[in-house]
């Protein structure tokens, strides 16, 4: 309360307000949003569990029965219905929305929610067990305890051949024709890029490069994507990566027909054919995919936009791209998970699978 009190009389309203604002901007849409969620699910299943508010900081206690009621073992739940969540606990998160799927949360749920249950207590100034041993070793040992498949974003690639049947919906020159035609050539082309990066692409990063110059063809248009901040890297990162050749001219014939010439490049498209001046949201991305997929006959529950990402390192490894190659423009900064998408696309029929 002391230094509480102490930052009134130094900051303004004004300073307030610009630091939030510096706050939400720099910390990005879907952060806060995981920020919000996990804490209306955190406050929601403490009342639930212990009939009070979350104390901060909280016990280690707490985050130990957290653990427990979140990573158990559905096996043992069969012969001891005591283990894990109790039921009265799961019927008042599931009465209010808040629990929807059965069984044990994924480990990777947990440690997100743990994590930001850690960032909400430091940004109260108070210090937390989230990193006690015992709080470790708990959800090390219950992840070993029970194995779980981990499922992909998206449970079909989109490589070249399903990239074709999709763009081939986008064949006439309507506005919407060509907004999704170079959505899904930008994002693809550009290493796979991630919804929240094709959403919130604008003009202000694109930079006009030199054509690239091929034989006996005519030169390629080219032009740079200076990505800013996304979900690895800061805003103080310059990455860049290249579109060339026909994704440059998707991209050109939407911008032209849009009459967009700065701002959000990706805009809703209204009912008489008025497009908007705000960006599209994510989520759109996600539903113009599979509104394209059911379009080309596909089904669309089997992909998501997450399978561009997916996609593009799966078809890079299909031509013999060198993996390091085919992350300078997706920008995975880990070889061993740009690896695991890079070699699911021929370890089946690969040599070291059919050793006999």
């Amino acid at each position: 309360m002391e230094r509480r009190d102490e930052l009134a009389e130094l900051l303004t309203d004004h300073d307030v307000e610009t630091l939030r604002h510096l706050v939400n901007e720099g910390m990005g849409d879907n952060t806060l949003r995981a920020l919000t969620s996990d804490l209306a699910y955190l406050e929601a299943w403490g009342l639930a569990a212990t009939g009070k508010s979350l104390p901060w900081p909280a016990p280690e206690a707490l985050l130990l029965k957290f653990v427990a009621h979140h990573l158990w073992d559905p096996e043992r739940r069969v012969t001891d219905p005591d283990h894990g969540m109790p039921a009265d606990v799961d019927e008042n998160l599931r009465s209010q929305g808040f629990l929807k799927s059965l069984g044990p949360h994924a480990p990777s749920t947990v440690r997100r929610r743990l994590a930001n249950w850690s960032t909400l207590t430091k940004w109260r100034g108070l210090d937390g067990a989230f990193g006690s041993p015992s709080v470790k070793t708990a959800i090390r040992l219950a992840v070993r305890a029970v194995p779980r498949t981990r499922r992909g974003k998206s449970a079909k690639a989109v490589t070249g051949a399903v990239l074709a049947k999709l763009l081939a919906t986008c064949a006439t020159d309507s506005l919407r024709d060509l907004r999704d035609r170079a959505i899904l050539m930008v994002a693809f082309a550009s290493g796979g890029r991630r919804r929240s990066e094709i959403a919130g692409l604008r003009q202000e990063q694109l930079t006009i490069e030199t054509p690239i110059e091929m034989p006996d063809a005519p030169p390629l248009p080219s032009v740079a994507i200076h990505l800013g901040r996304t979900k690895t890297t800061t805003g103080e990162q310059d990455d860049v990566v290249y579109l060339t050749g026909r994704p440059v001219d998707a991209l050109n014939a939407w911008m032209m027909a849009a009459k967009i010439d700065k701002g959000s490049i990706f805009r809703a498209i209204g009912r008489w054919g008025t497009v908007s001046r705000r960006a599209l949201d994510p989520q759109s991305v996600n539903a113009i995919l599979k509104q394209r997929a059911e379009m080309a006959g596909l089904d669309a529950g089997d992909f998501s936009a997450h399978g561009l990402r997916s996609g593009y390192l799966t078809e890079a490894a299909n031509r013999g791209i060198p993996l390091p190659e085919a992350m300078e423009q997706s920008r995975h900064r880990s070889l061993q998970q740009a690896a695991g998408y890079y070699n699911s696309a021929t370890r089946r029929s690969g040599r070291a699978a059919r050793m006999l």
